[in-house]
């Protein structure tokens, strides 16, 4: 690609690097100029205009934007036709925008007239939703680099779907701990579970006891096929031995993970039971900042969790970066200090 200034009179089929006013004559950035408006300019004293002039293997910015945003585009992705370089790609269903970080790098470092940006990764998103933009810096790309580009790429976007739908609650009670307590949780969590489709097909509340957690999450998986299983403690879980671990294992489950570097969030606990079949059943021991709708840890673990994604030990340790969220004024012992009480 050539660009700089040109005559007025060998500027016609040539791209207009800005748009140039004067008089009637009216030549916009990024068009091709006709003959008329050479004539137009020129009549009205413009002796040279800096335009662009194609190499035989330049692929235009349109062209090269559009083929970038479909290699890229995975599924539950829809691409937009290219404007000015630009092509946008948009959520074809609600779900989380899951990313191939490493591809997406690749494409950004083939040439700095190549860009690719997106939301970030794991972002709950909705049907028709930007998630991500192919911009072509200049008014075309070397056929060369484009090539490279696209063989960088791969599907580096999807969107994965929300997949569990049937998702069951189970509270213990100790003295002091308010029925209105229990219910305001139990609203807070079914509104985090709407924009996946998902709901409670089961709620029970039960004393702070392994055994009758145990017996709970029972009920959840065979009576009321729950594929989700959500327990707010009553005290928070302070040590893998406590009480809503006793309880997953008690009931055939294991736990992968205490605790959590996200704070709010610290004492989430991640469990399963019917581990050995091929459809074990999450279980979330959901730490007290569950309780406020405020973004949390807890909403990253069950985003992923209905969305049919695994949460592994590494995952979870990779949200530090970026997991220290907003302070949650309710809750009952801030970072700054305070009285004692229950954590994150």
């Amino acid at each position: 690609m050539r660009f700089g200034p040109v005559p007025v009179a060998e500027s016609v089929g040539l791209i207009a690097a800005h748009s140039v006013r004067a008089g009637d004559a009216v030549v916009r950035k990024g068009r091709a100029i006709a003959a008329e408006d050479a004539a137009r300019l020129a009549a009205a004293g413009i002796a040279e205009v800096v335009a662009v002039r194609l190499e035989p293997d330049d692929v235009g910015e349109d062209a090269a934007a559009a083929r970038l945003a479909a290699a890229v585009a995975g599924p539950g992705v829809a691409v937009e036709p290219p404007f000015t370089g630009r092509a946008n790609l948009h959520a074809a269903q609600a779900g989380l925008l899951v990313l191939d970080e490493a591809a997406i790098g690749a494409v950004n470092r083939v040439d700095e007239a190549v860009t690719l940006a997106t939301l970030v990764p794991y972002k709950p998103v909705v049907a028709g939703e930007m998630v991500a933009t192919v911009k072509i810096i200049p008014y075309a790309v070397p056929g060369a680099v484009l090539e490279r580009a696209l063989a960088a790429a791969a599907p580096a976007i999807r969107v994965a779907p929300y997949r569990l739908t049937r998702v069951a609650a189970i509270s213990t009670l100790l003295p002091g701990l308010k029925a209105s307590v229990v219910d305001k949780t139990l609203r807070t969590l079914e509104a985090r579970l709407a924009p996946a489709g998902a709901r409670l097909v089961g709620e029970v509340r039960v004393p702070h006891e392994a055994g009758a957690v145990a017996h709970a999450l029972r009920h959840a998986i065979e009576r009321d096929r729950a594929e989700l299983a959500v327990v707010f403690g009553a005290s928070a879980i302070a040590d893998r031995r406590d009480v809503i671990p006793a309880g997953i294992e008690a009931a055939g489950g294991v736990v992968d993970h205490l605790g959590m570097p996200v704070d709010p969030g610290n004492l989430l606990l991640l469990g399963r039971l019917g581990q050995d079949s091929r459809h074990p059943v999450p279980v979330i021991g959901a730490p007290g900042c569950a309780r406020s709708p405020k973004e949390n840890g807890f909403d990253w673990v069950l985003q992923r969790l209905l969305s049919g994604l695994p949460v592994t030990r590494g995952d979870i340790v990779g949200f530090g970066v970026g997991g220290l969220l907003m302070e949650i004024v309710s809750r009952p012992q801030p970072r700054d200090g305070g009285a004692s009480a229950d954590d994150a």
